[in-house]
């Protein structure tokens, strides 16, 4: 079996943050419905850092009229602002960069699991097909009555 790095979050993170025109299109083919696919393609949008620089940026905006006398507030801001517009998009680039690295993993371990049973198979060549060849070469199978004449046999010679 192949020794194998395990997969980092970094290297998917590209596909996570910037989201190509293609994939979008292939996302959006993998559901039926105008209201689905809508749904996909702003999931997928508001899903990118893209979006949680805009969201940091129209965030920014309102703090100015929430500190002036009579604003809402510095806490509300965070609060009912900031946290709610930006964390939203940052929140679900995480969970797509997970998703893609424990997609990654799965086939790994898919791989790794159809190399194991094939090599157990005793109907392909290899493995352990190859290892009871081996051995009937060097000492040929036991026949039912050569069990029986070792059973009857005792270990009394010098």
């Amino acid at each position: 079996m192949t020794q194998r790095i395990p997969e980092r979050t970094e290297h998917h993170l590209a596909r996570a943050l910037h989201p190509t025109p293609a994939v979008l299109r292939e996302a959006m083919g993998q559901v039926d419905g105008f209201n689905a696919k809508f749904a996909v393609l702003i999931t997928r949008l508001v899903g990118t850092m893209w979006c949680a620089y805009l969201f940091g940026v129209i965030a920014l905006l309102g703090l100015g009229p929430a500190l002036k006398p009579g604003g809402e507030g510095i806490i509300a801001w965070i609060a009912q602002t900031f946290l709610q517009l930006v964390l939203l998009s940052v929140i679900m680039v995480g969970q797509n960069v997970q998703s893609l690295a424990s997609d990654a993993r799965a086939a790994n371990t898919f791989k790794d699991t159809e190399t194991t049973l094939d090599r157990l198979d005793l109907h392909t060549q290899g493995g352990l097909t190859a290892i009871l060849e081996r051995l009937d070469a060097i000492a040929p199978p036991a026949t039912p009555a050569d069990a029986q004449g070792k059973a009857g046999t005792t270990h009394d010679e010098p």
